[in-house]
């Protein structure tokens, strides 16, 4: 969420939940007319810049200091192209995503491509370096059924706000989500596979999975009772009918004090 204005928000969701969210909004909104929510998702092209030289990449193309820190907006020109500077990341990186308008989607794609060392990625990529750094998903880590304490998401929100929209669904948490390290690096969870403890007794699924490249290890997140959430707790995890062993570790596995994101 980035405040614009006084009075003016661009919220930014996931590309398949767009409709989702802008039914909650419209369903949440005052009756009276003093909020509208309007969809500008085909109005603009959105390009991530992310990596530990981003701040050297982006600097020569804007004549603006990118000195504003982290979880901070600026409104730039990367050359001649209007863009809105989001010093936010999904990969536990420096970096901003930039948006302008979508007309300006190719030539902002041209600028960034032809600055030395930089290296397109795809999704797969980004998914594997939000699980090194505990980054959560929608639809897979969370859903409308899951709550901020069991998620680790606590810190999202604050109690002693007073009424706000959801604090009827906060409970007591029976499980919670852990980051599993696998004992075969060669053995790749993709989602829903079942956790069991050293006993045999299935515990919890895996949500999300993949293999961490810049911490060699692969990575699962899943849901366990809380009687195994303690990193070093040993678990397993079944793989194509192979049970892997595995162990619940701290999070983030990837810069945990989060010096990176902030450099």
């Amino acid at each position: 969420m980035t405040r614009l204005a006084e009075d003016r928000f661009l919220l930014v969701t996931g590309t398949a939940f767009g409709t989702h969210d802008r039914a909650w909004l419209e369903r949440n909104a005052p009756g009276d007319g003093s909020v509208y929510v309007n969809d500008v998702t085909s109005a603009y092209a959105c390009l991530c810049l992310w990596g530990p030289r981003a701040r050297d990449v982006l600097q020569p193309l804007t004549k603006t200091k990118l000195d504003f820190p982290y979880m901070r907006s600026r409104e730039l020109a990367v050359g001649s192209i209007p863009v809105t500077a989001s010093r936010v990341t999904y990969v536990g990186e420096l970096g901003w995503e930039l948006y302008c308008p979508s007309e300006y989607g190719l030539p902002l794609w041209d600028a960034l491509i032809a600055a030395d060392g930089v290296t397109p990625g795809g999704y797969r990529a980004i998914d594997a370096l939000r699980l090194e750094k505990g980054y959560r998903a929608w639809g897979s880590d969370l859903n409308a059924e899951t709550t901020p304490d069991e998620a680790g998401l606590s810190f999202a929100v604050k109690r002693d706000k007073g009424e706000f929209i959801g604090r009827a669904a906060l409970r007591e948490p029976q499980q919670k989500l852990v980051c599993l390290v696998l004992a075969d690096p060669r053995a790749v969870a993709l989602g829903s596979e079942p956790v069991r403890a050293e006993d045999g007794t299935i515990v919890g699924r895996v949500t999300s999975g993949g293999y961490g490249f810049a911490v060699g290890a692969s990575i699962a997140l899943a849901y366990v009772p809380l009687a195994y959430v303690e990193p070093g707790t040993p678990l397993s995890v079944d793989i194509f009918g192979d049970w892997i062993g595995a162990e619940v570790r701290a999070e983030p596995l990837y810069d945990p004090e989060g010096k990176r994101v902030r450099a």
